[in-house]
This record gives structure tokens, sequence and C-alpha cells, in this order.
């Protein structure tokens, strides 16, 4: 028989809490009948407790008893144990007291004296509801959960996209660069051999009028700034030439720290004068690379002379060499204006400069011979507080032989 009557339920506690022992003892065998398991409280404080050991899935709790009332225990399990279900035991016939429990947040109510097939059905129709909700609750949690798993590919997928936009950008400004040099390259070769051949001839015939104009106080002047801007159109090209084409120059065994040293007191008098503090610091056991010291010293010359143009009101000038994983770091930092955003990108192009005088040459130098030793090169900057120049270089360890 009690196969027959079994509960869908069956297995489910469900607390009776109510101090007339007889609703007690016939409520429990009815539900044991049932094949749930029956737990029992005789007062509010009671029902409280063996919910917080227990859990079940059900309270039958009477409207009316002592030490702690059936509404007041109502609201404290709807407030702390909100997947225990209550359906409330009340004499009173009020359907304002019935109203009030249920939105308290009562399941259902039943009246005393009630029949055992409509309380058994209300058992069934709260658990059945019960199982709903809950199954809804964790359908809701799980949906919240893929909805949070989705923002956070969203927003990898969308830093992975800006990364790999970053990238291809960077590369297609590596390849217009690089485009550049070449187109440099071969412009530079054909104007160095058809602009300095006039330009000597023109720098020998300012010569010849200067011995014959030497008394000539007022021409000699004129003739000494012909002279002055044939070499400095000269420079120019050189300069280019450096630009475009690698050093053919044999290399050796490089300290840096002497080559560092040597730049920095070439420009000690500048620095002096323009009130500018040198920070030169050099990690231990630095090593020495195989190269041109030429061309290390023009890295260094052209990153300071840069550096203290931005400073002639005073700053201070941070120059670091460090060494990690088989690579060498040049760090070069100012105190000076900064860069603006729309030059950062501009900055290494031949030509490019925002100097007067400048010929947008000297980075580009620099750039070139950081690429043919294989390393890299970079600005950080920001407008008002000065730019640092960071080279990375491999670490091709010096001969000893």
């Amino acid at each position: 028989m009690l196969k027959e009557h079994t509960s869908q339920f069956a297995g489910e506690k469900i607390l009776i809490a109510d101090d007339e022992a007889v609703i007690v003892d016939l409520t429990a065998l009815l539900l044991r009948g049932r094949g749930f398991e029956v737990l029992i409280a005789h007062n509010g404080k009671e029902c409280l407790e063996q919910i917080k050991k227990e859990h079940p899935s059900l309270v039958l709790l009477d409207y009316m008893m002592p030490v702690m009332d059936g509404e007041t225990a109502l609201k404290e399990i709807v407030q702390y144990y909100p997947d225990t279900y209550v359906i409330m035991f009340t004499g009173k016939g009020s359907e304002e007291v019935a109203v009030r429990l249920m939105k308290a947040g009562a399941a259902d109510y039943l009246q005393k004296p009630f029949v055992n097939s409509s309380l058994l059905e209300r058992i069934d129709t709260v658990l059945l509801i019960r199982q709903i909700e809950l199954n809804n609750r964790d359908l809701q949690r799980e949906k919240e959960t893929l909805q949070q798993e989705i923002e956070a590919w969203s927003l990898h997928l969308e830093r992975r996209v800006e990364e790999k936009s970053k990238e291809l950008d960077l590369a297609h400004r590596e390849i217009l660069l690089s485009e550049k040099l070449a187109a440099l390259g071969h412009i530079t070769a054909g104007m160095a051999h058809e602009i300095r051949n006039p330009l000597n001839a023109i720098n020998l015939f300012a010569q010849i009028l200067s011995g014959a104009y030497s008394a000539d106080v007022e021409n000699s002047s004129y003739i000494r700034k012909i002279i002055e801007e044939v070499e400095r159109i000269d420079g120019i090209l050189i300069k280019m030439l450096a630009a475009s084409r690698g050093s053919m120059a044999p290399r050796s065994e490089v300290k840096f720290d002497l080559i560092a040293r040597k730049v920095l007191s070439a420009c000690e008098v500048l620095c002096r004068s323009q009130r500018v503090e040198v920070n030169f610091q050099i990690a231990d056991n630095f090593p020495s690379i195989i190269a041109d010291p030429n061309e290390i010293e023009q890295i260094f010359t052209n990153l300071v002379t840069n550096a203290l143009f931005e400073m002639q009101e005073g700053g201070a000038l941070g120059l670091h060499l460090s060494y990690s994983d088989d690579f060498i770091y040049l760090k070069i930092s100012d105190t000076g204006r900064g860069i603006p955003d729309e030059h950062l990108s501009q900055i290494f192009d031949p030509f490019f400069t925002t100097k007067e005088k400048g010929t947008g040459f000297g980075l580009s130098v620099v750039l070139r011979i950081v690429r043919g030793y294989g390393g890299q090169i970079k600005a950080e900057s920001e407008v008002g507080s000065g730019t640092t120049f960071i080279v990375k270089l491999p670490a091709t360890p010096a001969s000893t032989e």
C-alpha cells in the first residue's frame, strides 16, 4: 500500500512545526506513509534550529506557537533559508491573515482542521513549484555564468584583435620605414655624386676668393659664410649616406661604458651651461659586444644630443645600461617637452624633424645601426614630462682570443 501511494517527491525532508502533539503525530504518520523523511519541532525557535541543521525542502508551520509564533518564524525562514518552502497551518479563517502570510513568503496555507488528501495534494504542488523554481534559479545562475564567460571571451577577443591590429600596424610601419630607407639609399647614392662635385668646385673658388679678398673685411665675411654653408651641405650628404647604408668598417670588441663616458665627457660643458643633471648607471658584469665602435658611439651621440636639445633650460639626463636574457638595453631619457602622439610614429622617418635647422637624419641613422645589429629601438614620451629612448641589442659576447 505504501508503494502505491508513495509521492513523486519521496525522500524529501519535511519539517512539521506545531505545538499540538496529536496533529504532529498524525501528520508525521501520513507523510512517512508517502515516503517523506519527517522532522519535528514544537515551536518557532526549534523550527529554525532544525532548518539550520537539516535544510528541509518544506516546513508545515503552525501560525500559533509558543516561544516564537509561526509568522515570525516564516519571515526568518524566507530571509535566511530561501530554499526551504513553507505551508502555513492556521486555525483562523480570516482572509486578512491568509493574505498577510502569503505576502510574508508562505508558499500556501491550510486552515485547521484539514483533510489529509488536501494536505498531500498541497504538499506535492508546493514541492513541484519548489522544484521548478529551484531549477529556474539554477538555470538563471548558469545563464549568468555563461554570460560572464561570453563577456570575458569577448573582452579577450577584443584585446587579441587590438593586439594583432597593433602588431599589423607596427609591421606596416616597419615595412614603410624600410622602403623609405631603401629609397633614401638610392637617392643619396646619386646625390652624393652629383652634388658633391659642384660643391667641391664652389668650395675651391671660395677658398681662392678668400685669399684674394683677405684684406676686405666685409667681403671676407661673405666668403666665409659661403664656405661654411658648403661644408654644412656636405655634412648633410654624409649624414644621408650614413642613414641609408651600413658601415663597412671592421668590427671589434666594444665596451659600452667607455663609449658612454666618452660621449658624456664631450657633452660635459654643454650640460653645465644648460644646468642639466646627468644620471649614469650601468649594471654589474655588463658584457662587451662585437661591433663597429664608431656606430655604437653614433647611437649614444645622436640620442644624447637630442635629449640635451630638449633641455636647454635645465633638466635631468638619464643614461642607463642593463643586461637581461642575452640582450643589452640602453635607455636614454630626458625631462624635456616630450613628443606629441601625432609625431611619435614619425620620428625615425628620414627627413622628419621638428627642429628649425634639423636635417631629420639623426634618428634614422640610429635606427639603421640598431637594425644592422638585429636590435630594436622605441621611444616612450609624455608631453610636458620628457622622452625615453630604449635600445635593445643582442649581447654577442666579445672574443677573448
